[in-house]
């Protein structure tokens, strides 16, 4: 795929911004659907008079899909093109939802669950695929930009609209609004997007693919266990399948490293760049999630908010990372992601120090104020980081590393939820 303004064009030109806006409309599809649906979780444990370990199958199926169909997106982008498998995941994510939307029962709602999370797997490693190789290195800044503001904002808008269409509409809403989304999408992108040339020749790394999705999906499930109240650091459940999990991603390594063609190409790594942005994305996205995790438990434990409200009182940091998120991708492609993500950085921790004086009687407009700055925070971080790890590789690289991307949020937002549960535990 070409940049429509040509590689030396340094603006976002009408048919970059055309592109975003496919992109943009998967990705909030797939975000929204995560954060969503965890408000609905007590509600639908009530509907198909079920467990609540019963019904978290609803977003740990979803979940475990995700994991499971991630590796395979740079592979797939390669032998069949961005454009087809773009769509192909849009249709799939579409029919999953409104399959979900019609669930009779919670069998089938998990199942259709597992469908949806199949599609969107893929969204995101293969937006951002298309994106940067219709931009070029050289505006790589601006269009992760475009793409980070729903991956931050879904977090915050996701439990506002989940508790308004569960309280007020129905809980069918949170599946079949995906619907007429998906269908404009779908039009778009088969007008707008343009078809690149696959690399037929190339195998599927079978073995690596065995090796990798059940240990990815092991692993996060082993994590999201860890998270769970009932269960904990100590139970088997958790324990068990996050050790099987590590051990076959560690045999995935070993196998890559001896295999041409690998799932995953690990001499990605071999990039300075790549490496640095890889690791200080694990930092912050660890950081993220489990602030994320925090701030809903403070506003509804100890403010006695309910869902909508708590929601609500987080959109501060969602709209200063939107204000910034722009602001970061212009100064990324004119001085660099090193300079304005370690600013970010600072900005968080300076945010984080404040929160830890947070009492039982804080002002809301106080929090507000610390979360917008800390929104701003997060806007100069994130997307320079992806835009650093990107900056420097080859097009012919984007793919694989656009899903090794998304494979390491996947596991550090696991991470930082199981992280900051058990510290909540042991202080509890």
């Amino acid at each position: 795929m070409t940049s429509a303004g040509g590689a030396g064009s340094q603006k976002l030109d009408r048919r970059i911004l055309a592109i975003g806006s496919v992109v943009v409309l998967g990705a909030i599809m797939a975000m929204l659907d995560i954060t969503v649906v965890n408000v609905a979780i007590n509600h639908l444990t009530k509907e198909f008079n079920t467990t609540l370990e019963t019904i978290q199958w609803v977003a740990t199926g979803y979940t475990l899909a995700l994991a499971t169909v991630i590796p395979l997106s740079g592979w797939a982008a390669d032998r069949f093109g961005t454009k087809r498998i773009y769509l192909l995941a849009i249709f799939l994510f579409m029919v999953g939802s409104a399959a979900a939307g019609s669930a009779w029962s919670v069998e089938s709602l998990i199942g259709f669950r597992v469908l949806q999370g199949l599609g969107g797997g893929m969204l995101m490693p293969i937006g951002m695929t298309i994106l940067t190789k219709a931009a070029g290195p050289e505006r790589v800044g601006r269009v992760m930009a475009v793409i980070g503001v729903p991956m931050l904002l879904g977090p915050i808008v996701g439990p506002i609209l989940g508790g308004w269409l569960v309280d007020d509409v129905s809980w069918r809403w949170i599946f079949f609004l995906n619907v007429p989304i998906g269908i404009v999408t779908l039009i778009l992108g088969s007008r707008i997007l343009e078809a690149d040339k696959p690399r037929p020749t190339e195998r599927l790394d079978v073995l690596g693919l065995v090796l990798l999705s059940p240990g990815l999906a092991a692993l996060i499930y082993g994590l999201a266990k860890i998270a769970s109240p009932q269960d904990g650091i100590s139970s088997p459940e958790a324990y068990l399948p996050a050790g099987a999990g590590a051990i076959l991603v560690a045999l995935f390594v070993w196998h890559a490293l001896r295999t041409k063609n690998a799932l995953i190409d690990l001499k990605l790594f071999k990039d300075r760049g790549f490496t640095v942005a890889s690791v200080t994305m694990v930092l912050f996205v660890v950081a993220f999630f489990g602030a994320m995790l925090l701030f809903p438990l403070y506003f509804q434990q100890v403010r006695g908010e309910g869902a909508l409200q708590a929601g609500l009182l987080l959109a501060p940091q969602g709209i200063g990372a939107m204000v910034m998120m722009p602001i970061a991708g212009l100064v990324v492609d004119r001085v660099g992601a090193a300079r304005i993500a370690q600013a970010g950085v600072i900005v968080i921790v300076a945010c984080m120090v404040l929160f830890t004086q947070l009492k039982a009687d804080t002002s809301y407009m106080l929090i507000g104020a610390d979360l917008f700055v800390m929104g701003i925070g997060m806007g100069m971080t994130m997307m320079p980081i992806m835009s650093a790890a990107l900056k420097t590789l080859r097009q012919e690289d984007v793919a694989r590393a656009s899903t090794s991307l998304n494979i390491i949020q996947q596991v550090a937002a696991s991470i930082g939820t199981a992280l900051l549960s058990v510290i909540l535990y042991d202080a509890t």
